[in-house]
């Protein structure tokens, strides 16, 4: 017999993880989603004419410590072993252009200087001949990567770049968004510092499909949620945007959205997967070559995506919150107004406004679900959110 009817909205990560958590507890699962597609923003498919796979919106690398969701997403897709190294072109001190490591480390800090410095070395030139330690507190984006980079190294390597992904200058963003500054003194040019990385062989989209074969699992694309659906279930967990639900009816949270222009190209166009363009004048901010994604994998052709940032519009697909002073206002008014809506847990991404990586969703997919049923069994309300957006 039937635990009863759930409804998940939207079928990315979220939706899916919790679904089948819930659908092999017995639930009754319904997934729907306005596109025709599964998998949300990690949607990725073979292209047709080169064979490529391609991730749609933009590139997702798998990278956590979290053992648990590692080993969960390697029950229903193999992943093999990836690491992200970045490049980026900019301009030295000698106004050279040229191709750099990111994030900064020992490579790139002897190379943009002309220098052949080891870690010592390079760490004290650093922090006592670049860094601006007259910056005491660092209030801003700006101060933060002077304090502890200096002039240099910012303009070239972080001013540019973030001017064009958040369309405002440095000096008008906090500096927790630049919490820690990957600087390296080695020369490790993985992007990421987990245990655990990797790519999925087929795709994410064949390991969310797999996610959601169970027979308590229905999937209806296409299908685009209204609150009136949810008299239809005992409980709904909303994936899509939180001041979506509410038709907007406090305002719209700001977002940045990104353009893809798509082009292709014989052979082998740039040499790895991510390229930066750090400088402002370049509109861009990065491209990059899917194929370089799946190693192991070998293509003549490619597929390649430049990557445009702006702020979203209605229709747009949202893909970073901007969670500034008065987005963070707003959100505190739109919790205020979900805590205070009966038989919803808003979820993810969007539904949190809060960016997650991957395993981070994931984790608290498999939590939130945990969390549904301990309150199922003891009688209580599932809350609004599992994780508080503020």
């Amino acid at each position: 017999m039937s635990a009863g009817k759930l409804l998940m909205v939207g079928a990315g990560l979220s939706g899916a993880v919790i679904g089948r958590h819930l659908a092999e507890a017995g639930y009754d699962i319904t997934v729907v989603d306005a596109r025709d597609h599964i998998g949300g923003n990690c949607h990725t498919e073979r292209d047709e004419g080169t064979g490529v796979m391609v991730h749609i919106y933009g590139p997702h690398i798998f990278h956590t410590d979290d053992a648990e969701v590692w080993d969960y997403v390697n029950t229903y897709e193999t992943f093999l072993p990836y690491k992200n190294r970045v490049k980026t072109t900019s301009v030295d001190p000698k106004g050279r252009r040229g191709v750099f490591s990111l994030p900064v480390n020992l490579h790139t800090i002897n190379q943009f200087f002309g220098k052949t410095l080891r870690p010592e070395e390079a760490h004290a030139f650093i922090t006592e001949e670049q860094a601006d330690t007259s910056i005491t507190d660092p209030q801003t984006f700006e101060e933060q990567a002077m304090r502890f980079v200096g002039k240099d190294l910012y303009e070239a390597f972080f001013k540019g770049y973030t001017i064009k992904q958040w369309g405002v200058q440095p000096s008008e963003l906090p500096a927790s968004i630049l919490k820690r500054l990957p600087v390296r003194f080695n020369y490790d040019d993985n992007y990421f510092f987990h245990k655990f990385q990797g790519m999925p062989e087929n795709g994410y989209t064949a390991m969310i499909e797999k996610i959601l074969d169970h027979p308590s699992i229905t999937v209806k694309l296409s299908t685009t949620f209204t609150r009136e659906m949810a008299a239809e279930y005992d409980h709904v967990f909303y994936s899509g945007p939180l001041d979506g639900y509410f038709d907007y009816e406090l305002g719209r949270l700001g977002y940045r959205t990104l353009d893809f222009e798509r082009f292709t190209h014989e052979g082998d166009y740039q040499g790895c997967a991510v390229m930066n363009y750090g400088e402002e004048a370049v509109p861009y901010t990065r491209i990059t070559e899917h194929k370089h994604f799946s190693p192991w994998e070998e293509h003549e052709g490619s597929v390649l995506y430049r990557e445009f940032s702006r702020s979203a519009e209605p229709g747009d697909i949202p893909y970073y919150p901007i969670r500034q002073v008065k987005e963070k206002a707003l959100l505190a008014d739109y919790v205020k107004l979900a805590e205070q809506t009966s038989g919803v847990t808003f979820v993810g991404r969007l539904g949190t406004y809060r960016y997650l990586d991957m395993d981070v969703t994931i984790r608290e997919a498999l939590d939130t679900a945990r969390g549904f049923l301990e309150a199922a069994e003891a009688g209580n309300a599932a809350p609004a959110f599992a994780v508080a957006p503020l």
